[in-house]
């Protein structure tokens, strides 16, 4: 009898619905005549490859989140463990990546299609799941940012506008004429960049005083915008190419490329040690990567459609893509 077959690992280490998990087989290779059944937790996972040497799967619908294991028919032992994104919020429609306020409360668009006027711009999500409507009256609501004082910010696409938000919802705005805006990331100064999506970022002074600061090819759906612990920014706007670059931008509106190789990269996030996290919305390959010193970057969440995530003040961070909000906490 041949000896149990012990896949040597599943990657990456957390998923959300439909996102694509890669097994390597171990010792003995797969049995691909036929393909053995997968599970993700007590879900079956639909084969979309097979081979020999790896089996990719992608994660069923339903699941309630959480560790779970990943099991091949066949053999005595998981192959391993995935964290699956539990469901925060759907029926969305974000563009860009959400924001957390310093007490985990989520910040979610319903952007709506060019020029709609919806009734409810922006969601809240709170920590035991319940949302409530927060700002209306924004049309197109596209990217979102706190400032240094911690007050909710709002770019809209369709007037070129940022809008600050006070306690109660209500949007006052603080800056126009920046094109199609969409990328939003502040300064401790309280100066703000913003992205317009045909190839221009524009650094907005604390008087609400518009100077371009650099030039970017031109995006054919979004600016992305994160501020790095050197007060650099970083830049994706996706284009037709299935290899997009991150661009990093000093304070001199010198512009770089950081990190290659990305299909549609979207909303970025960047963590207390100045790590870079980027959401990458292509087709099969989608899902947020860490980006290392020199652009290696390496896939930590599989995902369908992802465009975007925010990390947690806590701990974990929340997914997102046009439709959904999924909660990770490793």
């Amino acid at each position: 009898m041949p000896p149990p077959r012990t896949p040597a690992r599943v990657v990456p280490p957390g998923a959300v619905e439909g996102g694509r998990l890669t097994i390597a087989a171990g010792p003995r290779p797969f049995d691909v005549d036929p393909v053995a059944a997968v599970h993700v937790g007590d879900g079956a996972a639909r084969v979309v490859a097979a081979s020999s040497a790896r089996l990719a799967v992608l994660v069923p619908a339903g699941l309630t989140g959480g560790r779970v294991p990943v099991t091949v028919a066949g053999d005595a032992e998981p192959a391993g463990q995935v964290e699956i994104g539990r469901l925060l919020a759907a029926d969305l429609h974000q563009v860009d990546s959400p924001a957390y306020d310093p007490r985990g409360v989520l910040y979610t668009t319903f952007s709506g299609n060019r020029g709609q006027r919806v009734a409810v711009s922006v969601f809240r999500v709170h920590p035991d799941g319940s949302r409530d409507p927060f700002v209306s009256g924004i049309v197109n609501a596209t990217s979102l940012a706190f400032d240094p004082d911690g007050r909710l910010c709002v770019t809209s696409r369709f007037d070129g506008s940022v809008y600050r938000i006070d306690d109660t919802g209500t949007p006052e705005r603080i800056a126009s004429d920046l094109g199609v805006a969409c990328g939003l990331a502040f300064s401790p100064d309280g100066s703000f960049f913003v992205g317009d999506r045909t190839g221009t970022l524009f650094r907005v002074n604390a008087a609400g005083r518009v100077t371009p600061f650099a030039t970017l090819p031109p995006s054919v759906a979004a600016f992305h915008l994160a501020l790095g612990l050197h007060e650099e920014v970083f830049v994706t706007g996706p284009t037709l190419s299935a290899r997009d670059a991150i661009y990093r931008v000093d304070r001199r509106g010198e512009v770089r490329v950081f990190a290659e190789g990305f299909g549609r990269p979207q909303g970025m996030a960047i963590d207390a040690d100045g790590q870079l996290y980027v959401a990458e919305a292509l087709a099969g390959a989608s899902g947020i990567y860490r980006v290392r010193r020199g652009g290696r970057h390496e896939l930590v969440v599989a995902g369908s459609g992802l465009v975007g995530l925010a990390l947690h003040p806590s701990g974990g961070m929340a997914v997102v893509s046009r439709e959904n909000a999924w909660f990770l906490s490793a």
